[in-house]
C-alpha cells in the first residue's frame, strides 16, 4: 500500500509499503525520504486498539490504512545537536542574572531616545508571520528558553527539555489570546525550536508570529549598565488592535520587560527538566489566570507579579458564593 507523510510542510509518497513490516522499519524508509533519525521520530494518528504501540508492532495491527496520511514529528540530527544546545545568542551571564525593576526604572518606558529606538524597530523589523491576528483577541507573548524549554539540560530530544503542559496551556487560552513567541536568540533557531516542540502547525492553536533578538533595543540603567531588552511597543507599532490594555508577556527575565513593566508577568524559570517536570504545574495555573483576567478590560490595572494572590482571591470568592 501507498502511505504520505506530513512533516515540516511537506508530503513524503512511500510506495508499496507491506502491512507486514514493524513501525521500526516503517520508520528506517521514512528516515530514506527525510532525514530524521527512527529515535526522534513522532508517528501521530495512528494507534495500537487504542494503545500506544511499539517500534516492534507490525502495520498490520494499527489503524494503516492505504493512501492515510501520517504526521510525523522530528527534527533532523544535524539540527538537533544545535536545537537540545545552548543558542550560540545566550550567554550563561544574560540568562542568570537578573534583577528587580526599581521605581526609577519604570521611568524608562517614557525616554525619548528609547522610544525613537522602539520607532525604528517598527518601521524596519519583519517579523515572522505564520497566521494572521484575529478580531477582538488578547495577546499573549512568550518567552522560550527557561519559559516553555530548559535548554541547559542534556536531552535525546526536544520533548524532554518541554515544559510541562505546555500544549495544554495553549490550548486553552487560544480561544481568547493571540499568541506571539518572541526570543533573545535568532530566527533559525526559533523556528527549529517550534518545529521540534510541535508549536508550528498543531490542530489545537495557532501561532502568531515569532520575534527574535533582532526586535530587541539596547537601554541603560545605572545600577546595570546597558542590557538588552523586548519592547512591546514594537508589536503594537505594527498592530494597533493590541495595546497595555490587552497584552500580556511571560519571561523569566524582568529585564525584558522593562520598557513595559505593567505588561510583563515574571514566570518560575523551568530549569532541570529531567528533576522537576514530574511536579511543575506553573502553565496549569497560569492558564487559570490568563482565563481569570478576561473579565479585565484594562490589564494595566493589574499588577501581575501578584497573579498568584489573584487566583486565590477569585478562589475564595467563589468558595463563597456557593455557600
Amino acid at each position: 500500500m501507498n502511505l504520505i507523510i506530513k512533516w515540516n510542510g511537506k508530503e513524503y509518497l512511500l510506495e508499496d509499503i507491506s502491512e507486514q513490516i514493524t513501525v521500526l522499519r516503517l520508520k528506517e524508509i521514512i528516515y530514506e525520504k527525510t532525514k530524521v533519525n527512527p529515535i526522534h521520530q513522532k508517528l501521530l494518528g495512528i494507534n495500537f486498539k487504542g494503545k500506544p504501540f511499539t517500534d516492534d508492532t507490525k502495520l498490520c495491527l494499527l489503524s494503516v490504512k492505504p493512501g492515510m496520511k501520517i504526521m510525523m514529528m522530528g527534527t533532523q540530527e544535524d539540527i538537533l545537536s544545535t536545537i537540545i544546545s545552548p543558542p550560540i545568542e545566550v550567554t550563561e551571564t544574560n540568562v542568570i542574572d537578573d534583577f528587580d525593576i526599581e521605581e526609577e526604572e519604570v521611568l524608562i518606558q517614557n525616554r525619548a531616545e528609547y522610544l525613537a529606538k522602539v520607532q525604528k524597530r517598527v518601521d524596519s523589523y519583519k517579523v515572522y508571520e505564520i497566521n494572521p491576528p484575529r478580531p477582538g483577541k488578547r495577546l499573549l507573548v512568550l518567552d522560550i528558553d527557561y519559559t516553555i524549554f530548559d535548554h541547559r539540560s542534556s536531552a535525546e530530544n526536544g520533548f524532554q527539555l518541554m515544559r510541562p503542559y505546555l500544549h495544554e496551556f495553549l490550548a486553552t487560552v487560544y480561544p481568547w489570546y493571540d499568541i506571539v513567541i518572541w526570543s533573545a536568540t535568532g530566527m533559525k533557531w526559533i523556528k527549529a525550536k517550534m518545529e521540534e516542540l510541535g508549536m508550528m502547525n498543531n490542530d489545537n492553536y495557532k501561532l502568531m508570529f515569532f520575534m527574535d533578538s533582532g526586535a530587541m533595543i539596547t537601554i541603560h540603567t545605572e545600577k546595570y549598565g546597558l542590557i538588552e531588552t523586548k519592547p512591546l511597543g514594537v508589536i503594537w507599532g505594527m498592530y494597533p488592535q493590541y495595546s497595555c490594555k490587552n497584552t500580556i508577556m511571560f519571561d523569566d527575565l524582568r529585564r525584558n520587560f522593562l520598557m513595559n513593566p505593567s505588561s510583563g508577568l515574571k514566570i518560575r524559570p523551568f530549569q532541570n527538566a529531567h528533576q522537576n517536570r514530574s511536579t511543575d504545574c506553573e502553565l496549569l495555573h497560569l492558564s487559570n489566570y490568563l482565563l481569570q483576567i478576561l473579565d479585565v478590560d484594562d490589564f494595566t490595572t493589574l499588577r501581575h507579579s501578584r497573579w498568584e494572590r489573584y487566583l486565590e482571591k477569585h478562589a475564595n470568592l467563589e468558595k463563597k458564593d456557593n455557600k
